[in-house]
């Protein structure tokens, strides 16, 4: 099976932006925030990401949930919540690098998800740049095939 490629819509520079080919990587959003998820999406797909998005955890119906590259989760949703889906995914021996956003940070919670093997936990608003970078980070830690434990 042939890995699809696509080239970057954007001439803004990005870390990728080496690379004329690009293999596609799915990032999937879990966000109850409408407006929040869609300007995240819009801006990873200005990069040329395939992005799923998700209003909640009805990320974990996806049939092909280990085709997730990375995903980007806030914190506080109704139903299963940010952390309760790291542990979710922990759980059932999913290791996809996670991004938390959230506009209520609180240490406690940060401390927790950064302890179970999230790569960042970005305060909304968040810089686009930052994003970009975890974003890259994250897709590092799976080609390399880093664990929560290492």
């Amino acid at each position: 099976m042939t890995t699809p490629r696509v080239q970057p819509r954007s001439n803004r520079p990005t870390p990728w932006s080496r690379s004329v080919a690009w293999t596609v990587r799915i990032i999937s959003i879990v966000d109850d925030d409408a407006s929040a998820r869609t300007a995240t999406a819009r801006l990873l797909r200005s990069v040329a990401f395939a992005i799923y998005e998700f209003a909640s955890a009805q990320f974990l119906a996806l049939p092909r949930l280990g085709g997730t590259s990375c995903l980007i989760v806030d914190v506080q949703m109704p139903g299963l919540s940010g952390v309760e889906l790291q542990e979710y995914m922990i759980a059932h021996g999913h290791n996809t690098p996670m991004i938390f956003i959230t506009a209520f940070p609180e240490d406690q919670i940060r401390v927790r998800a950064m302890n179970d093997g999230a790569i960042n936990f970005l305060s909304k608003p968040f810089d686009e740049a930052r994003l970009l970078e975890c974003v890259e980070q994250a897709l590092q830690r799976q080609k390399v095939g880093i664990t929560r434990d290492q």
